[in-house]
């Protein structure tokens, strides 16, 4: 993989900044964020609750709108002076960015295929075309074997796989998490991650996850902190202090 610094990256951030109400009440969650996330990387958002890590992931999402700044997704630029340059923004979402939340959300009356599926058919694929892209994306993250089973009789770890096949549905390169390993247990927080930078690596995609979990810090390229919704500063994972104290190891 090229140096960063070689690269145009995938999600590009300048002064980004949101705030809810007005006066008194007024609450700055994001203030003049600038962000780079490159092909390939696996980063992180950390910061204690009400630091701005999900409204930013939810703007990088193009699900809230900012009061300021420019964005960049995949070499696109979707958003000027604060203001969105596209009106299609639920098409932008279905062909650039993948969404994986800390509970997998899965639509409970449909199997493991049609759930992966559904997401083609939204975009406009055939059924037949959106379950063979379904069965292949679930043999590549190693649940093929579960494709006819209900998300009740899936376990935590299946459930989330699945969700990640569903958020790689339509081939995009932002992936954006939302706390994806805070249901599992160590082993299952380590398999989804090592699922997560595969697809980073074999897609040159990127991936940015909004997480608490201590357990996987170790996984991540670079560490962004989030407080009082500033950036403080980033750090590489093998500079970067491990929990205990001591050096993490990247």
């Amino acid at each position: 993989m090229a140096a960063a610094a070689d690269r145009i990256p995938l999600v590009r951030l300048r002064g980004v900044s949101k705030h809810f109400g007005e006066g008194e009440t007024r609450v700055d969650a994001l203030r003049e964020v600038s962000l780079d996330v490159f092909p390939g990387q696996v980063v992180a958002l950390l910061g204690p609750s009400g630091s701005g890590k999900t409204t930013l992931l939810n703007v990088i999402g193009c699900i809230i709108d900012p009061a300021a700044g420019s964005m960049e997704l995949d070499g696109e630029k979707v958003l000027a002076d604060g203001r969105w340059l596209r009106t299609d923004l639920r098409r932008l979402r279905l062909d650039k960015i993948g969404f994986i939340f800390q509970f997998h959300n899965l639509i409970p009356f449909l199997d493991a295929t049609d759930n992966v599926a559904l997401v083609l058919q939204l975009a406009g694929a055939d059924a037949a075309a959106a379950r063979r892209r379904a069965v292949e994306l679930l043999d590549y993250l190693e649940v093929g074997h579960r494709r006819a089973s209900m998300p009740a009789k899936l376990s935590g770890g299946e459930a989330q796989r699945v969700a990640i096949a569903r958020a790689l549905a339509n081939r995009p390169r932002i992936i954006l998490a939302d706390e994806p390993t805070a249901a599992l247990d160590s082993k299952r927080a380590g398999i989804v991650m090592d699922l997560l930078r595969k697809v980073a690596i074999e897609h040159d995609a990127a991936i940015i996850a909004v997480t608490h979990d201590e357990k996987i810090f170790d996984r991540f390229d670079r560490i962004f902190n989030l407080r009082d919704g500033r950036l403080e500063d980033d750090a590489a994972a093998g500079d970067r202090p491990a929990p205990g104290g001591g050096m993490a190891v990247a």
